[in-house]
């Protein structure tokens, strides 16, 4: 199958790449680096031994898409392009949708014109807002209570609306919790620019002396150590999700929404813990308040994910933590190689 991957040199796209190419498909992947590193496809291309197609493009960019579906042809469209830092969407909400909405219908647009059927999209559990109920379904009311929370589920109602254009279209929605670890090989992981706003990479990068401390907004909370516990998911396993929906799309609704997370949930401090035990280093930390907007908890049912796609979370947290930390302390600059 040929599969184009809008934002593929990022995080999630870098490493569904290696898997697509390991599975044998054709790859083609579109990513303006604002939030990926060409570095990190090199890195693909050696992992798996594979060539892969690459254009420097925004995919707002409707010449550009056009001229990706001309000469590659793509069967199917996996789509992780976008901006994601939920506090910025809050300082700058029209750069938000502007990228995110704007781009995702560019890039439907684009489809149409090239009669490509088949998209995965990377949506994100922020689409539920404050739990009704816990653990989180596929039917939980949504109420995202930020604008990067709001463009994801505006995405997933445009690709409502635009799988009725023909009965050939489909579109499946997968919502992702929080995903962590890196590639086994140590080559790719998650290298955020700036500042991270995700607490792995934050304590990695605090481990090797890119941060001073780590910062714990809260220790109050009705959780098991008064820290806020999340559905952590690794990244392996949320590929093999993505790989899977490719595989089995044809069988499905023309329109599907599917949680991906492990079902269960892990504090700060126990994911910190595992962290400290498998690199053998004590991290700094301070307690701060609690940050506006953050829950105490939450976490998935993926018991649809186990039927349609016959897939449940394999990986444990010290899996997570230990392949984190191979990733950041064999390239502690991440993909800035210093001399």
């Amino acid at each position: 199958m040929k599969v184009l991957v809008t934002g593929g040199a990022g995080y999630i796209g870098s490493h569904t790449c290696v898997e697509l190419l390991e599975a044998g498909h054709e790859v083609f992947v579109i990513d303006n680096l604002s939030n990926g590193h060409e570095a990190a496809l090199e890195r693909v291309r050696g992992i798996t031994n594979c060539e892969l197609q690459f254009m420097n493009a925004d995919i707002r960019d409707a010449n550009a898409l056009d001229k990706v579906f001309k000469i590659f042809k793509p069967d199917s469209v996996i789509h992780f392009a976008g901006l994601k830092a939920v506090g910025e969407s809050v300082t700058d909400p029209l750069m938000y949708y502007d990228v995110n909405v704007g781009g995702s219908i560019s890039l439907l647009a684009a489809m149409t014109r090239a009669e490509c059927n088949n998209i995965v999209f990377s949506s994100s559990a922020t689409v539920y807002g404050e739990p009704q109920y816990l653990p989180y379904d596929e039917l939980h009311p949504t109420n995202p209570v930020n604008p990067y929370g709001k463009t994801k589920l505006m995405i997933e109602e445009i690709l409502r609306d635009w799988v009725e254009i023909n009965s050939q279209k489909k579109a499946t929605i997968l919502r992702y919790f929080n995903p962590v670890g890196a590639h086994k090989s140590g080559q790719i992981g998650e290298d955020p620019n700036g500042t991270p706003n995700n607490l792995m990479p934050y304590i990695a990068q605090v481990a090797v002396g890119r941060r001073k401390c780590l910062n714990i907004y809260g220790n109050d909370y009705d959780t098991l150590d008064g820290t806020g516990a999340r559905d952590y998911v690794h990244i392996f396993d949320l590929v093999a999700a993505h790989i899977s929906a490719l595989s089995k799309q044809e069988d499905f609704n023309k329109f599907e929404i599917i949680n991906i997370g492990s079902g269960k949930t892990t504090t700060v401090l126990e994911l910190l813990k595992s962290f400290e035990n498998v690199s053998g280093i004590l991290i700094d930390l301070k307690y701060l308040s609690r940050r506006s907007g953050d829950l105490a908890e939450f976490w998935a049912d993926s018991s649809k994910a186990s039927m349609l796609l016959s897939w449940n979370a394999k990986f444990s947290i010290d899996d997570i933590c230990q392949d984190a930390w191979f990733w950041q302390k064999n390239n502690p600059d991440g993909y800035n190689i210093k001399d």
